[in-house]
C-alpha cells in the first residue's frame, strides 16, 4: 500500500520541481568514512548508521527535498558474505529507509521530505564497474529473481518512491519494473548513459519505451551521467513516455581506476537546472561528486524553498 506520503508526491510533481539530493557517498566521504568496501554505502547500515543519518541531515539541510537511501549497493548475497543472516539483511535494508526518515523529522521538523529507496543495478552489486557496462549475460527472468528480494525488503519498510537507478540496459529496465510490480510502491526508472545512449549502446527512446503506460512509474530519467548529457536526455524521455522526468547528474569529473582518483573539472551548473525544468524535469538534483554545496546552489537556482 502506498504511503499518504506517495501520494503527495504525485501531487508535488504535478505541481512543481522537487530537489534530490547529492552523491551520498561524497558526504560520507566528507564525513571521513572509509568507503572502499563491495557494500560501498551499505556497508555503513550495519557499521555506522549515525553517519548515514548525518549525511542524509546535511543534504536536507541545504534544500533537498527528497532523500536516496543508502542502499544502492546492498544485497542479500553481499551482507550474506558479511555474515549477516537473511532476516538480519532485510532488517538492514529497511533501516536504509528509516534512517533517511529520522534524518529528515530532525534536520526539517514539520518540513515534507520524501524518502527514495535507492534499488542499483546488478552492476553495482558486483562492485567492478558494471553498471557502466550492462549487457550482464543473465536473461530478465534470472535479473528478477536477484532483484525481487531486495524490492520486497524495501518496500516493506513504506518508502515513498523506489528509486531504480543507474540502471545500464533496458534488459535490466524491464527486470527491474516487472520485480517491483505488486509491491505497492511507486518507481521512478533512471539510466546512467552517456553519448545519448545508454551504457549498453541502446537508443535511449527504447529506454525510455519501457516506461510507456506503466502506471507504477511516476518519472522516467537520466543519473551518474555527464551533465551535457541530461537537456537532450530530459526531452526525450518526457516524449517519449509521457511522464515527468528525473535528472541527477554526476559532477562530470572522471574516475581514473589506475590512480584510483577523480580527474577534471566539476561541470555541474545549478544553473542549467532551470533548463531541465523547462524541458519536463520535476526531480532534479545530483550524483557522484555533487555536494550539499552543489544542492544549495540547485535550490536557489530552482527557487526552492529552504
Amino acid at each position: 500500500m502506498a504511503t499518504p506520503e506517495a501520494q503527495d508526491l504525485r501531487a508535488a510533481l504535478a505541481a512543481g520541481t522537487l530537489v534530490l539530493d547529492g552523491g551520498l557517498s561524497h558526504q560520507l566521504e566528507r564525513q571521513g568514512c572509509d568507503l572502499a568496501d563491495e557494500l560501498w554505502t551499505a556497508r555503513l547500515l550495519a557499521d555506522e548508521p549515525r553517519q548515514l543519518e548525518a549525511a542524509h541531515a546535511a543534504y536536507v539541510r541545504a534544500g533537498a527535498r527528497v532523500l536516496i537511501t543508502g542502499s544502492y549497493q546492498a544485497s542479500f548475497e553481499g551482507f550474506a558474505r558479511r555474515g549477516v543472516t537473511r532476516a538480519g539483511a532485510a532488517r538492514l535494508f529497511g533501516d536504509s529507509v528509516r534512517l533517511a526518515r529520522r534524518a529528515a523529522a530532525r534536520a526539517a521538523p514539520g518540513r515534507r521530505v520524501w524518502v527514495a529507496a535507492s534499488v542499483g543495478p546488478y552492476g553495482a552489486v558486483l562492485a567492478d564497474g558494471g553498471e557502466y557496462r550492462g549487457r550482464y549475460g543473465l536473461s530478465v527472468a534470472e535479473l528478477v529473481r536477484f532483484h525481487r528480494p531486495r524490492v520486497e525488503a524495501l518496500a516493506a519498510a513504506g518508502p515513498d518512491v523506489l528509486a531504480l537507478e543507474t540502471v545500464p540496459d533496458v534488459v535490466e529496465a524491464e527486470a527491474l519494473l516487472r520485480a517491483a510490480e505488486g509491491c505497492g510502491v511507486p518507481v521512478w526508472l533512471s539510466y546512467t548513459v552517456a553519448g545519448g545512449r545508454t551504457r549498453a549502446g541502446q537508443p535511449l527512446a527504447d529506454a525510455f519505451a519501457a516506461a510507456v503506460g506503466n502506471d507504477q512509474v511516476l518519472a522516467v530519467g537520466v543519473n551518474c551521467c555527464d551533465p551535457a548529457e541530461v537537456g537532450p536526455a530530459v526531452e526525450l524521455a518526457v516524449a517519449t513516455a509521457g511522464k515527468p522526468a528525473v535528472a541527477y547528474p554526476n559532477s562530470g569529473e572522471r574516475w581514473d581506476p589506475s590512480a584510483g582518483r577523480w580527474r577534471g573539472r566539476s561541470a555541474f551548473a545549478a544553473e542549467a537546472a532551470v533548463g531541465w525544468r523547462a524541458a519536463g524535469a520535476r526531480l532534479i538534483g545530483g550524483c557522484c561528486r555533487v555536494g550539499t554545496g552543489r544542492i544549495a546552489e540547485l535550490a536557489a537556482a530552482l527557487g526552492a524553498d529552504r
